[in-house]
């Protein structure tokens, strides 16, 4: 191995991802809203479904499967270090600004269940904490006394 090249695997083991930087990474997870990227070792983020291509994505194994090596963006880390991607934005030569304006998933249009730590397609973990809003029924969990549900 070449000296630049173990000085760019040593830079890659200590890098912290920033806003605005692409990568190519590998799927390292297929789920029903997105797919996980390995941006750098051991740091993955998620693409959600719909910044997954330029047209509509019905289904996430109609563009990755585990193992592909994709391009990404990344385009948002929140507070707990939770990594949001776009491939959209690099096949599209998007802005940061423009990736957030246009994810349908993300802060901007709705939550995909990733930034509140859930992982199935209603946005979230509905147990409970402090941005819970009640399941169903309009029950509210925890210590939510007199609120009445949303109408």
């Amino acid at each position: 191995m070449s000296e630049a090249a173990a000085r760019e695997r040593i830079e890659a083991l200590t890098e912290t991802p920033q806003v605005g930087h692409i990568y190519t990474g590998k799927v390292v997870r297929v789920a029903d809203f997105g797919a996980f990227v390995q941006i750098l070792p051991s740091i993955d983020g998620m693409v959600h479904i719909s910044q997954l291509d330029s047209e509509r994505v019905n289904k996430v194994e109609d563009v990755v499967n585990l193992g592909d090596e994709i391009t990404v963006m990344v385009t948002a880390i929140d507070e707990n270090g939770k990594i949001r991607l776009s491939r959209q934005a690099v096949l599209e030569g998007w802005s940061v600004e423009e990736a957030l304006e246009h994810d349908r998933g993300g802060k901007n249009g709705g939550n995909s269940g990733h930034s509140r730590g859930g992982g199935d397609r209603r946005g979230g973990d509905r147990r409970g904490g402090s941005e819970h809003r009640g399941d169903r029924r309009g029950n509210y969990g925890g210590n939510r006394g007199d609120r009445k549900p949303r109408e």
